[in-house]
């Protein structure tokens, strides 16, 4: 997954009170979507350090934490040992280079990830084939802005463009909306987010 190199170096600084206050937006958009989870697993896709994962892990009866990044697992590693939980598990994976192995979920989310994968349907289509079937995939990231100009993320997406794709792949009941409108919370820029609900 694009920027892992960037993500090793400051896993051990990532959790700033912006991010934390982020993540915790995010996971709330999050749980509106869940339903009937408590006996279904869930896959914290491109995780970070576990931030909204680790406020939503209540609701799964396991968790799988996948990043391409092995520092950034390494701080969960230690929040999953502090709180002693047994129902969260690690994972070091990069969806761009490799299909799925051999997990399946009922539930995967990724909060402001999209944003660093280059190769977007090549990814969700991988995601989609790691789904069980009836399984959600729930996409939080930036829309669109056009004040961000960078060779290193997508300046956000738009809704209806990302649904279209989505579709293509064989997704279905695909729900989107803005939930979330912050100052200078994406590169410097006032920024909003949104978050989009699927079904395989």
């Amino acid at each position: 997954m694009g920027n892992t190199d960037k993500f090793e170096m400051i896993a051990n600084l990532y959790d700033t009170p912006e991010r934390i206050q982020i993540a915790k937006v995010s996971s709330e958009a999050i749980r509106t979507y869940l339903v009937d989870t408590k006996s279904k697993n869930a896959i914290d896709f491109g995780c970070g350090t576990g931030l909204v994962g680790m406020n939503l892990l209540n609701e799964f009866k396991s968790m799988l934490f996948l990043d391409t990044s092995q520092n950034m697992l390494d701080q969960i590693k230690q929040k999953i040992s502090r709180s002693d939980i047994q129902k969260a598990d690690t994972l070091c994976f990069d969806f761009e280079k490799e299909g799925v192995s051999d997990f399946q979920a009922d539930y995967i989310f990724m909060a402001q990830v999209l944003l660093h994968i280059s190769d977007v349907e090549l990814v969700l289509s991988r995601l989609f084939d790691a789904l069980n079937e009836g399984g959600h995939l729930l996409i939080v990231d930036f829309n669109k802005n056009e004040n961000i100009v960078s060779d290193i993320v997508h300046n956000g997406f738009d809704q209806a463009e990302l649904a279209n794709i989505m579709t293509k792949i064989g997704y279905r009941d695909i729900q989107s909306r803005t939930f979330y409108t912050g100052s200078k919370i994406f590169m410097g820029q006032d920024a909003s987010m949104f978050i989009l609900d699927s079904q395989k």
